[in-house]
């Protein structure tokens, strides 16, 4: 099962965080920017090619300490076809460091459709009589408010290629419990219902470490409903984004763990990406050793709150 491969990774560097690579071409050092630039144009394809390098040296830098990385498609898909290339690229190269891919791109359909995304990001299409890979990712996040039939395509997928979704449950925005934390008629708030559906989406998929292949977003804004989504859903392995910029601390977070430190993975973006511009005296050059010490520092952060994870 896909989160299997995942956990055994968060337990070998004894990380339980995902880098999240959503690069804006400000983020990119002026020295890679100039050389793209000569290289390949000042256009779109220049653009493209700087984030590439961005990416890979920070791919080379924090590989061998975090288990995962995030690439958010919309950063990439901004940059025309070139930018869905780099994406590509991108997921290629960080699994063949050994890194689990997940792509951020809140995916969501029915019937056909879902099950083009489904193949496009997980599965396999058919050419000419033969399965080739689109994205070749390792999970998907996605929008499961179209019910079951924009589910199920996934599931079906994930089970026959060991992949992994995660469903958006509580999100980590600000605006999100104008929808999400509304209480319905049999007294359950919008999140939980989602998350109980979570939870029967994967009931046939449960792994080794007891997740199953459909995880759920979880905010870390929301650490009291972070808790709550923990012990309602044993089953659903969490992503956790909205750590540092967004306002998320350590303690809160370590309540989306389980008793043996398992059962969720932070997300960090603009923290790791940038680190070399908020750190003191770090020449442009130094950006993927910035990235890595921050790495370092975020995972320190969090271990020291949560408890039992198996090394």
């Amino acid at each position: 099962m896909s989160f299997d491969r995942l956990i055994a990774r968060i337990i070998e560097t004894g990380n339980p965080t995902v880098v999240g690579l959503d690069p804006k071409l400000d983020y990119v050092p002026e020295f890679i920017r100039k050389r793209s630039f000569e290289e390949k144009g000042n256009d779109l394809k220049g653009a493209a090619n700087a984030i590439w390098k961005f990416n890979k040296a920070i791919i080379d830098a924090v590989c061998d300490i975090v288990p995962a990385v995030k690439p958010q498609a919309a950063y990439y898909e901004m940059y025309g076809w070139q930018g869905v290339k780099t994406l590509h690229k991108t997921i290629e190269y960080a699994q063949k460091k050994g890194m689990f891919v997940i792509v951020d791109g809140k995916r969501n359909d029915i019937g056909a459709t879902m099950e083009a995304y489904s193949k496009a990001y997980l599965g396999k299409t058919e050419v000419d009589g033969f399965q080739l890979e689109g994205f070749g990712a390792d999970a998907l996040t996605v929008n499961g408010y179209l019910g079951t039939d924009g589910i199920t395509p996934l599931t079906d997928i994930c089970k026959k290629n060991d992949k992994g979704i995660f469903v958006l449950v509580k999100t980590s925005n600000k605006s999100s419990g104008e929808l999400q934390d509304r209480v319905l008629d049999d007294g359950k708030t919008v999140y939980e219902t989602m998350g109980s559906m979570c939870e029967q989406w994967g009931a046939d998929s449960i792994g080794k470490y007891g997740y199953s292949a459909v995880g759920a977003v979880v905010g870390a804004t929301y650490p009291e409903q972070l808790a709550e989504m923990r012990e309602k859903l044993p089953h659903t392995f969490f992503l956790v984004p909205g750590y540092g910029a967004q306002g998320g601390g350590a303690e809160g977070v370590a309540k989306g763990f389980d008793k043996n430190g398992l059962g969720a993975i932070v997300n960090s973006s603009r923290a790791v990406m940038c680190a070399y511009q908020k750190e003191a005296n770090c020449p442009p050059e130094d950006f993927a050793g910035a990235a890595r010490r921050e790495c370092i520092r975020m995972r320190e952060d969090i271990t020291n709150f949560v408890t039992g994870l198996n090394k």
